[in-house]
C-alpha cells in the first residue's frame, strides 16, 4: 500500500513537472514489521517515525503517508508540504455473505484492530461478534472469509487503491459511521526549509482538502496527548463553509457521543474548538477525564 500510495503522489507531481526524476526508497517502519501486537498498543506515528528520522538526516526529500497515520504534531523541522485531493474518505464492510452492515446474520464474526470501528460496530450491529485482525490490506481480506472472521471493516480509499472496490458489500455513511481523522488524504512530509520541495509541492496541493483534514486532526488535538478513546471526525467543504461530524465513545461503544458543527472554512481550529464544546456539553468531557492517561499517543488506525 506505501508503494501504490507513493506511485500516486509521484504521478501526480510528474503531471506538473514532467522532468522531474523521482527514485522511491523503501524502508520498513516498526508498524510494518510488527505484525503480531495490537495496533491499539503501538501509538499514532508508528508507520511514520522512521521516515521521519531519514527526513531531517537528508536521506529522504519527502515521504508520502496516509494522513490519518500521523501525529498531530510533527518533529521540529518537519511540515505537510502538500495534502492532495482525499479519496473516499468512508468505511466500508465487507463479508462472505456479501450483505450490508444490518443484515449481518446474528453472531457474525466482523474483523478490525480499530477500537473506533470496533465501539461502532458494537453500536449499530450489536448482534455481531468483533474480532480483532491485523495485516495488509490483502490479508486482513483473506482472513475476513476464512477461519478468523466472516468479514472485516476496512477503508473504501484503501480497497480503491488496490482496485478492489468489487469486494465491497457496504460503504458506511461518515455522517453516522465516523471515519478517523484524516482517512483517505495521503500527506507528503518534507523539511520545513527545503524551499525548492515545498514549491514543487504547491502544485498538487488541495486547498478543501486542507481545510477537511486540519479541522479533523485539530479536533483530535483537542482531546490530548493522552487519549485512548475511539474518536472519528468527518469534515466536508460546503461554498464558504465547514461542516464536520465527531464521534466519541468509550471502548464498548455502550457511551457515545456525537454532533455536528458548522463554521467558515478558512477557521478550522476555531471548528475544531467548537465541536469539542459541543461534545463537552453531551457529556464527553466526563469520558475524556475517565480514560485520559498521564502519556502516550492516541491508538492508531489500520487502512
Amino acid at each position: 500500500m506505501a508503494l501504490i500510495q507513493d506511485e500516486e503522489a509521484i504521478a501526480q507531481l510528474k503531471t506538473h513537472h514532467p522532468g522531474l526524476e523521482f527514485e522511491v526508497v523503501v524502508v520498513r517502519t516498526s508498524g510494518d514489521a510488527n505484525q503480531t501486537s495490537p495496533l491499539a498498543g503501538m501509538g499514532l506515528g508508528v508507520f511514520v517515525s522512521e521516515l521521519e528520522e531519514r527526513l531531517l538526516s537528508g536521506d529522504l526529500d519527502m515521504a508520502v503517508h496516509s494522513l490519518k497515520d500521523m501525529p498531530t504534531k510533527l518533529p521540529a523541522g518537519l511540515t505537510l508540504g502538500a495534502i492532495p485531493e482525499r479519496r473516499d474518505p468512508r468505511d466500508v464492510l465487507v463479508n462472505r455473505w456479501n450483505c450490508p452492515l444490518d443484515q449481518l446474520p446474528e453472531g457474525a464474526r466482523i474483523g478490525t484492530s480499530s477500537p473506533r470501528r470496533a465501539a461502532q460496530l458494537r453500536r449499530y450491529a450489536p448482534n455481531v461478534e468483533v474480532v480483532p485482525i491485523r495485516g495488509n490490506v490483502e490479508t486482513r481480506l483473506r482472513k475476513a472469509e476464512g477461519d478468523e472472521a466472516d468479514g472485516a471493516v476496512l477503508a473504501a480509499a484503501g480497497l480503491a487503491r488496490l482496485g478492489m472496490e468489487d469486494r465491497v458489500a457496504d460503504y458506511l455513511s461518515p455522517q453516522r459511521f465516523v471515519p478517523p481523522p484524516g482517512q483517505g488524504a495521503l500527506a507528503v512530509e518534507v523539511r520545513e526549509d527545503d524551499r525548492r520541495m515545498l514549491d514543487i509541492l504547491k502544485s498538487i496541493e488541495h486547498p478543501a482538502t486542507r481545510y477537511e483534514v486540519t479541522a479533523e486532526r485539530a479536533f483530535l488535538e483537542t482531546l490530548g496527548g493522552g487519549c485512548s478513546i475511539p474518536v472519528g471526525a468527518y469534515a466536508r467543504c460546503m461554498g464558504h463553509e465547514l461542516l464536520m461530524t465527531i464521534f466519541l465513545s468509550n471502548p464498548e461503544g455502550s457511551r457515545v457521543f456525537t454532533a455536528k458543527v458548522d463554521g467558515l472554512k478558512h477557521d478550522p481550529k476555531q471548528l475544531a474548538g467548537d465541536a469539542y464544546l459541543a461534545v463537552a456539553e453531551r457529556g464527553g468531557a466526563d469520558l475524556l477525564q475517565d480514560t485520559r492517561q498521564p502519556q502516550g499517543p492516541p491508538a492508531t488506525e489500520n487502512l
